[in-house]
């Protein structure tokens, strides 16, 4: 992999993945700039003890552009875009209307392919293998920043998602905090400690593992299952075997058989609902041990995909009892939805 670093012209941090060491990554911005301007705080709820995010700069941000004006897409002789190159392999640049900012964290966006019709589960698996490459760098570069206390990569897709630029991209942030689900995470990994010895993950795993009715595929290196008390119509968790704290401690046969376990998961998400379906909406998250919390090694690196889709033209929305009291109700029993993850395997 190669690695290039430049700038836009507004000051912000572009940085190039490249597969060959011949590339060229000399292009400059063009692009008349006005330096970015952030207004993020973060505000604590003192009855939930949450951190919100206020962050009213990002209302001006670009919502559905039209293909030939999406700015995530490579530049041409006549038009200039976030990336100046005229082609890239994958590319993480400072996000220019950011939810946290300058002592409040940062915001990076992964363009995941030049190709604005593709999605992650189009790339071959040399490129999934450069994207794990880019988020593994950033997630070290990242926790190296004053302040940043837990780096979250993640990839949100489709409109019924929120998304409002249609080219294949993720994120990643760096928290100023350790994010309330990563909280409770850990609580439940201490007291899992202090009740049995064990670690908790270590124990979810073998117990998916065991029971085998939820398991989605069981590779050399990898699990992935749906589990047991799955919030979303269709969840999946993916497991390296071997427990490791993020993305950095991945070994190398780990790193190697992601793109094959990861790349098949999201294939078959998209065929959950049928050919004539349009492209499953998701959001794929991965979950690291916060960058300062005591004994990082008990924590178990993991990546969470799931869907708001329930069945082909229906959502499953965050209505009264999941939105007001964080209680949720599934529509789709764990078992069935890996049952049907199972049916729709890629022809050998």
């Amino acid at each position: 992999m190669k690695k290039t670093t430049t700038r836009l012209a507004d000051g912000r941090e572009l940085i190039y993945y490249d597969a060959s060491d011949a590339t060229d990554r000399t292009a400059a911005d063009p692009r008349p700039l006005d330096p970015v301007a952030t207004t993020s705080e973060i505000r604590t709820d003192p009855l939930l003890g949450d951190a919100v995010a206020v962050a009213s700069h990002r209302q001006g941000r670009p919502y559905h552009p039209a293909v030939d004006a999406c700015p995530l897409c490579p530049s041409t002789a006549g038009r200039h875009t976030e990336i100046p190159a005229d082609a890239y392999d994958v590319v993480v640049f400072e996000n220019r209307f950011p939810s946290l900012a300058g002592d409040h964290g940062r915001c990076e966006v992964v363009c995941f392919t030049p190709d604005h019709d593709a999605s992650f589960a189009d790339l071959t698996e040399e490129q999934a293998a450069l994207v794990l490459d880019a988020w593994t760098d950033r997630t070290a570069a990242l926790a190296q920043l004053p302040g940043v206390a837990q780096v979250f990569c993640f990839e949100n897709r489709g409109a019924e998602i929120g998304v409002t630029l249609g080219h294949p991209h993720g994120q990643i942030y760096g928290y100023p905090f350790v994010t309330p689900r990563t909280e409770r995470m850990l609580a439940s990994l201490a007291a899992h400690r202090e009740t049995t010895g064990r670690n908790l993950f270590d124990d979810v795993v073998a117990r998916e593992r065991a029971d085998g009715s939820r398991i989605v595929l069981d590779g050399t290196h990898w699990v992935a299952f749906v589990p047991y008390a799955a919030h979303w119509p269709y969840e999946v968790h993916l497991y390296p075997k071997r427990r490791v704290p993020d993305l950095l401690a991945l070994d190398e046969p780990a790193r190697t058989e992601f793109p094959q376990i990861y790349l098949e998961v999201l294939r078959r998400f998209d065929r959950l609902f049928g050919p004539e379906a349009p492209p499953t909406p998701y959001i794929s998250a991965w979950h690291q041990a916060p960058v300062h919390v005591a004994d990082r090694s008990e924590f178990a690196l993991h990546l969470e995909l799931f869907t708001v889709r329930r069945t082909p033209g229906k959502l499953k929305f965050l209505a009264g009892s999941e939105s007001g009291m964080n209680v949720f109700i599934n529509d789709v029993p764990p078992e069935a939805a890996a049952e049907r993850l199972r049916e729709v395997a890629s022809k050998p």
